[in-house]
C-alpha cells in the first residue's frame, strides 16, 4: 500500500485502512506521529488547487477538513469546540 504525506507531521507515512464495522468509514493513520483521522468515502471533491478529484473530507478529534492527497493541501471546515 502506498503512503501519503501526513497532514499533521508532513512525513510520508500516512496510510489508510477500512473499518469493517462501518462500510464507508476509512481510518487514516500516520506511522510516524500516530495521528488518526477518519474519512467518509462518500465525501470527496475536486481540489481547488490541483483540480484533481483527490480531495477527501477528514475528521479528527479537533477539526474537520478537506485534504488533497495529490497536492497535500488542507482546508479547515470547522474546529471542534473546546470542552475543557
Amino acid at each position: 500500500m502506498a503512503t501519503q504525506i501526513c497532514p499533521k507531521c508532513k512525513v510520508d507515512s500516512f496510510y489508510w485502512k477500512v473499518d469493517e464495522d462501518e462500510s464507508l468509514l476509512t481510518i487514516w493513520v500516520c506511522g510516524n506521529c500516530n495521528y488518526r483521522a477518519f474519512e467518509n468515502e462518500s465525501d470527496e471533491r475536486n481540489c481547488s488547487k490541483c483540480e484533481k478529484k483527490t480531495e477527501s473530507k477528514l475528521m479528527d478529534n479537533k477539526k474537520e477538513y478537506w485534504w488533497c492527497s495529490n497536492c497535500n493541501t488542507i482546508e479547515i471546515i470547522k474546529t471542534a469546540p473546546n470542552n475543557v
